[in-house]
């Protein structure tokens, strides 16, 4: 904040801001509100149903359908027009459908204000609307208030506002009006402010407004939302570039075919701009994007039943292509839920789960009665998460904590402050007794006696020492500690309202260590990460020594690894130069603001990474768009981090991410089969022509060469979207954002599969008139290219059983356990059979009958297309071995 609220007295902030503490004159908040607008937050431009629809028909993929379409209209060819059509219409509806829900992240973020707040106007209370508080409105706050704006405290008792949604910080933090002498200082460690939709949890307070809608915290992050430019992803680059590279091979194919035509003179010009455009539209794998987009759907629903919500298609493949995680700790690595895991009592420090505990023991007394919890309407507990904490602890171990506390009534209580940081309480314990918990050093200088077994002794100076230790010891490992005691007390103390006459010649009982603890299955999720070649990164408002002990519990850093390790305030200190160069030696950025999330997302963007970035604050909207792909928590997540992320995890699981990611790169591997199958065909029929057209040959006609497209170039290939995933997706490196369809040898099997294709039909044609069955120059040709069309439609059939697997063997157990594929194989082929069959349609596409023995050329030509790409995988698998 520019002006640095937290580094003046209240009398300065209440002078800089023309104040007072009586607050303002309802004609100078009118002036105010006039001059810089109403109390919120900044809206983006709205996107329309019909610019979304209109966006889907911007891929070059889909405009070079659109023209062949339309020439094909031309060229009278209207059953391929109406596919062509029927495809990309379909591919629209279903990109429209799945992005429906669209950016709604600021709505999410105006709806969570403040709708009534009471003011401080010409002296009086008012209860108004958050929209018309202005700079220097003085507002009263209580417990379960949500701030409706910026503020600087004036007065407080007893304050505490959870931040984790803006912060990332887990425990609610303490507030006061004392000035901090700090010339920058986090969010986190701004103890005397307070922000906009943050909520006090505990505590009464006045406080005036420094900064209202756009200008406050919430509202810069409400900026940075609408300034995010949206990411290309992996997907639509390699779309793009596979869809150049075609657009310039179709045009240069249909002029060759239609040139060499014409030099030979065998066809009449307009029997040649059919075929050349015939040929043009086959070599175009028009069911591409269709089998793209439902191939991508099928893997949202795949992703759904793992609790994975997909909200943009492209999502999913782009989780596949994934090289960094970077994932917010609270709620995500975390259980967001304050735990006890170790007590020391009568020396001895145990882990929570192997604590017995002792419903007559001092100690449980001290962490039960010496808290403010409470119990909501549906028996959960309320209030600060670390007194909730202490009561779960020993909910968990089966003590009824409502009959606990009816037993021991409180007689009075001295709240907790920040300057003595204890909290205390009287209640009849058969005598008034004061029970207290806190700050183990602030406790130890009132204490003179300790609690040893059963006994009660003096407090020697070696207990000290070994207390402290302990203290040491547990914050070491980033848990937050507390020192309980207890006394019996007078009635007189018992009704002092001054801590100080009441704490005092306490008996030390023992020490807490709590923490919010990783999620237990996060752990192996990470190890699968990192050996899928994924580095995991951790971004947190917490403070550096919890981050890191969490990151080492799970493995994110090596114990002991310093270097790893940077805070927001060092990041303020490094160039974007200076941070892209250095990215790579962090996994963990601890007490970050949300724009420190942003640069650490694209410092990484720079190294040419793909980055998914997880959170469920609002502090991490602006890096979950910023992203390559956006991961919101369902459960925990606020409206505005689940609006700003392409997927939302429904069980708030980061293990579900690294089965997303699994999900994600077996839909690529899907879409590169799908794809090498396609142009594999598509090169075998464009060879197939441009041969016969140089050789003087009679060639395919257009009808057969649009049905054999139609026939193997849909059902086939869209089951191969829905193959399942090879055993070892998870053991390669991420192809990031070089990976190409065309890659890992793709584009070599793709060209050696089209040539062999084009041969294999040109062989059989050959046969056909070497070894003709009629008689007479026409019934011999007529013979052949109907074996050259049904072979040319069989070897594609059977081909699509070696693409199942870029490089493995179709001959292992459940190699066809995919049953929409062995239906698409089966119904293609009766429908490319039936052309022959049924003599009715043997005029239409120009087919005759074939005997056993043409027909035993022709299924040999398949299963010999099939033995040769076996061999050649065979020969791949051993080079890459």
């Amino acid at each position: 904040m520019k002006d640095q609220f937290y580094r003046q007295t209240t009398l300065q902030v209440l002078e800089r801001l023309h104040a007072t503490p009586q607050g303002l004159l309802t004609t100078e908040a009118m002036e105010r509100l006039q001059k810089n607008g109403p109390n919120e937050l900044p809206q983006g431009k709205k996107i329309t149903l019909w610019q979304r629809i209109i966006a889907q028909f911007k891929d070059l993929m889909i405009l070079i359908l659109i023209i062949a379409a339309i020439v094909a209209a031309f060229a009278g060819e209207l059953s391929d027009t109406i596919i062509i059509l029927l495809v990309v219409v379909l591919n629209a509806a279903f990109g429209v459908f799945q992005e429906t829900k669209a950016e709604n992240a600021i709505d999410a973020l105006q709806k969570m204000s403040t709708p009534t707040t009471r003011v401080r106007r010409d002296g009086q209370i008012a209860q108004l609307s958050s929209k018309e508080l202005v700079v220097g409105d003085v507002i009263l706050l209580e417990a379960g208030d949500i701030i409706p704006a910026d503020v600087r405290f004036l007065k407080t008792q007893n304050v505490k506002v959870e931040e984790a949604a803006l912060t990332g910080e887990s425990v609610a933090v303490t507030k006061d009006e004392a000035v901090i002498d700090a010339e920058s200082a986090a969010l986190g460690d701004q103890h005397n402010m307070g922000f906009m939709n943050t909520s006090m949890t505990a505590g009464t307070a006045e406080a005036v407004v420094v900064a209202t809608g756009k200008d406050t915290e919430v509202g810069k992050i409400a900026q940075m939302l609408n300034s995010a430019e949206p990411t290309v992803t992996p997907l639509q680059r390699n779309i793009t570039h596979l869809s150049k590279i075609l657009s310039v091979l179709v045009l240069a194919i249909a002029v060759i075919i239609f040139a060499l035509g014409m030099l030979t003179k065998r066809e009449t010009p307009l029997d040649m701009l059919l075929t050349a455009i015939s040929l043009a539209v086959a070599a175009i794998p028009e069911g591409l994007p269709a089998i793209v987009t439902i191939t991508l759907a099928l893997g949202t629903q795949a992703m759904a039943k793992r609790h994975a919500l997909i909200r943009k298609l492209q999502a999913v493949e782009t989780l596949g292509a994934t090289e960094i995680i970077a994932s917010d700790k609270t709620g995500t690595l975390t259980k967001n839920q304050m735990t006890i895991e170790q007590l020391m009592l009568n020396g001895q420090v145990t882990a929570a789960p192997d604590f017995k505990i002792d419903a007559d023991s001092p100690l449980t007394k001290a962490m039960i009665l010496a808290n403010d919890a409470e119990r909501g309407s549906q028996k959960e507990l309320l209030g600060d998460p670390t007194e909730t904490a202490l009561w779960q602890f020993y909910i968990d171990k089966g003590l009824d904590i409502d009959e606990f506390r009816q037993r021991y009534p409180r007689l009075n209580s001295w709240p907790f402050d920040s300057e003595r940081k204890l909290m205390s309480v009287a209640v009849n314990d058969k005598l008034p007794t004061l029970y207290l918990k806190g700050a183990v050093d602030e406790l130890l200088t009132r204490a003179d006696r300790i609690l040893d077994g059963e006994q009660v002794r003096e407090l020697t100076d070696d207990d000290r020492e070994q207390i402290l230790k302990t203290n040491h010891h547990l914050a070491k490992q980033a848990l937050r500690v507390l020192g309980y005691a207890y006394r019996p007390l007078t009635e007189k103390e018992c009704q002092s309202t001054d801590p100080a006459l009441v704490e005092q010649s306490l008996i030390f009982i023992g020490l807490s260590g709590m923490i919010d603890p990783p999620r237990p299955e996060v752990k192996a999720a990470i190890q699968e990460a990192k050996e899928a070649g994924i580095r995991p990164l951790m971004i947190t408002g917490d403070h550096k020594t919890t981050a890191r002990a969490i990151a080492e519990r799970l493995g994110i850093i090596e114990p002991g690894d310093e270097a790893g390790a940077i805070t927001g305030q060092e990041l303020n200190e490094l160039s974007d130069q200076e941070l892209k160069d250095q990215v790579a030696q962090y996994s963990v950025y601890a007490r970050v603001a949300p724009e420190h999330k942003v640069r650490i997302v694209r410092a990484w963007q720079a190294h040419d990474k793909v980055v998914a970035m997880t959170g469920d604050g609002v502090n991490d909207a602006p890096a979950l768009k910023t992203a390559d792909i956006g991961v919101g928590m369902g459960i925990t997540g606020t409206e505005v981090s689940k609006n700003a992320a392409d997927v939302v995890l429904a069980d708030d699981n980061f293990a579900t991410i690294i089965a997303a990611v699994k999900e994600g790169r077996k839909v690529f591997a899907n879409i590169q089969k799908a794809i090498q199958y396609l142009l594999s065909a598509n090169l075998g029929e464009v060879l197939t022509l441009l041969i016969m057209t140089m050789m003087n040959w009679s060639i395919l006609a257009p009808v057969q060469i649009l049905w054999i497209n139609l026939v193997t170039d849909t059902f086939p290939a869209i089951a191969l979207g829905v193959e399942p995933a090879e055993g070892d997706v998870m053991q390669h490196q991420p192809r990031g954002n070089q990976g190409s369809f065309l890659a890992h040898g793709v584009g070599f099997n793709i060209i050696y599969q089209g040539i062999l294709e084009g041969l294999l039909t040109l062989g059989v044609y050959a046969l056909g008139i070497l070894y003709p069955v009629h008689q007479g120059f026409e019934l011999i040709h007529a013979d052949a290219l109907t074996m050259a069309y049904i072979t040319l439609g069989l070897i594609q059939l059977l081909h699509a059983c070696n693409c199942k697997s870029l490089q493995g063997t179709i001959f292992k157990t459940g190699e066809f356990k995919n049953r929409y594929f062995n239906w698409a194989i089966l119904s293609s082929t009766l429908l490319l059979a039936g052309t022959i069959f049924i003599p009715t349609l043997n005029p239409i596409f120009h087919t005759t009958e074939l005997d056993l023995a043409q027909w035993g050329i022709v299924i040999g030509a398949g299963l010999l297309m099939v033995l040769i790409v076996e061999i050649v995988k065979a020969i791949q698998r051993h080079q890459k071995n």
